[in-house]
């Protein structure tokens, strides 16, 4: 059972990667069947039950674009 929620402003996503990069349980990747607004193939959460709330993605996040929530 996932420990932690992470979620995203995918419409401010500038796919760089380092969230998926320093994610240590490979929760995310990126979105192959959207374009943002900006362009961008957003990041989401493809195993959001691996997610342990470490919230690394989002400090490793640019642009800000990502919220973890404990559960």
């Amino acid at each position: 059972m996932a420990k932690g929620r992470v979620s995203f402003f995918n419409d401010s996503c500038k796919a760089c990667g380092l969230c998926i990069h320093f994610c240590p349980k490979d929760v995310l990747d990126f979105d192959e069947d959207t374009i943002n607004p900006l362009g961008f193939r957003p990041v989401i959460a493809v195993k959001p039950e691996a997610c342990t709330g470490c919230a690394i993605c989002a400090l490793m996040c640019p642009d800000l674009v990502i919220e973890v929530e404990k559960g």
